[in-house]
């Protein structure tokens, strides 16, 4: 497997990343080992998987200049002291804070972790919320200003068809929860206290057509709608669920979900708290030989699609609500991918993790020229997709974007907030 840090990009990053070359060390180990295990052998280890929230991983709010964003895991991993309470974090922070609190694979947690400093960030780290003082363009390097963080990752990062926070040319921002959306998926497992990955899909099919049917701007990206969209639904149940002996796979009940959700009081008059995402108490996560890795997620991928065909129409609205137009995939990747062999074997994960690379320097205006930086994304898709058998995707046609605003209006405005 390569190393996703090259000697040019060692040296430039020197100092910020010194944790990041044993963590991937530790990747290379699982290498050929990250297919989810067979779930007739899970075994609940209680005092390896349980979380704590007490004594230095006491919730603390966070304070004025804290960072906290659209992920709810994030902001409750950075309360509760398993990323800097500050909420910005290195790669090597980001990787191995998502690997202990949830069970986030290395190979996923690198690559998004490699992204969002790049995407985010300044290279080496990133914020958690907003814009910040905690990290700034790395000179020499970066003609990009201050970074956003994800709060301002609309389209790269965060995506339209959130569960629970709206798009972002519909409500403004893209990073508060909605208490409508968060009620709505409260509701539809309310009767038996259950929120299942087969639930999710289902919110996530109706959300899919609520952006449809409510967001003239409505975008759904080749990575932001292939990759993002879709975690945002598996990580809620993969991440969130209450690992026990009677469920090794995880129960998400209600309780559980307000917590991660930052939500109190009682269904019909939630009150949402933005920030105040808490791990719950008497909570355990994944066990370590079941990581949720890069092929598990292909596996969810694949089945969302499959039982959803929409979820594979890249395209948006063109300016009026219901006027969703498609791309062609074909046209699109240049014949390397199309409808039909996208749910082969990994190739719709392979589909989006390539593109996200293909795509990033348009979305950050075109000014990803340094090497150091380019390798260090590069290496990561490589080291992300090994394994995975992928085609060989060199470039996606862009120009099929123009006609959509939702994808226009970021070009222009950096989907800032």
């Amino acid at each position: 497997m390569k190393s996703a840090i090259s000697l040019v990009t060692a040296l430039v990053f020197a100092g910020h990343s010194a944790a990041y070359p044993s963590i991937l060390a530790h990747l290379e180990q699982q290498a050929g080992g990250n297919a989810p295990l067979k779930r007739d052998s899970l075994v609940f280890d209680a005092a390896a998987q349980y979380i704590s929230t007490s004594g230095d991983h006491a919730f603390v709010a966070p304070g004025p200049n804290d960072q906290r964003g659209p992920c709810p895991g994030l902001n409750a991993a950075a309360n509760h002291g398993y990323l800097p309470h500050d909420g910005v974090a290195t790669i090597s922070e980001f990787v191995a804070g998502t690997n202990k609190v949830f069970g986030m694979g290395l190979d996923l947690g690198a690559f998004l972790s490699v992204y969002g400093a790049v995407a985010d960030g300044d290279g080496t780290k990133w914020s958690i919320g907003g814009p910040t003082s905690e990290v700034g363009a790395l000179a020499g390097l970066l003609s990009l200003g201050q970074p956003t963080g994800i709060s301002g990752s609309h389209n790269k990062y965060e995506s339209d068809v959130s569960p629970t926070r709206g798009d972002l040319y519909q409500y403004g921002n893209d990073y508060l929860l909605q208490v409508s959306q968060f009620q709505q998926l409260y509701d539809m497992g309310a009767a038996n206290d259950n929120y299942d990955l087969s639930l999710l899909t289902q919110f996530r099919a109706n959300r899919f057509q609520q952006s449809k049917s409510d967001n003239p701007y409505f975008f759904n990206g080749a990575f932001s709608g292939v990759i993002v969209q879709p975690a945002a639904y598996t990580f809620i149940y993969r991440f969130m669920a209450n690992k026990s002996a009677e469920y090794p796979e995880g129960r998400l009940d209600g309780d559980v979900l307000k917590s991660f959700f930052s939500i109190t009081g009682d269904s019909g008059n939630f009150k949402y708290t933005p920030g105040y995402e808490r791990i719950p108490k008497n909570w355990y996560t994944r066990n370590a030989l079941d990581p949720y890795t890069i092929p598990f997620f292909s596996l969810d991928l694949n089945a969302a699609a499959a039982q959803y065909p929409e979820f594979l129409s890249i395209g948006g609205n063109t300016g009026k609500v219901n006027s969703f137009t498609g791309v062609d995939i074909t046209n699109l990747t240049g014949g390397v991918y199309n409808l039909q062999t996208l749910l082969q074997g990994n190739n719709l994960a392979c589909f989006g993790l390539q593109t996200a690379v293909q795509a990033l320097p348009d979305f950050i205006s075109g000014l990803l020229t340094n090497s150091a930086l380019s390798n260090l994304l590069d290496s990561a898709l490589g080291n992300a997709t090994a394994g995975l058998d992928c085609p060989q995707l060199t470039e996606i046609d862009e120009d099929q974007f123009a006609q959509y605003p939702g994808y226009a209006k970021l070009n222009t405005n950096t989907g800032s907030y």
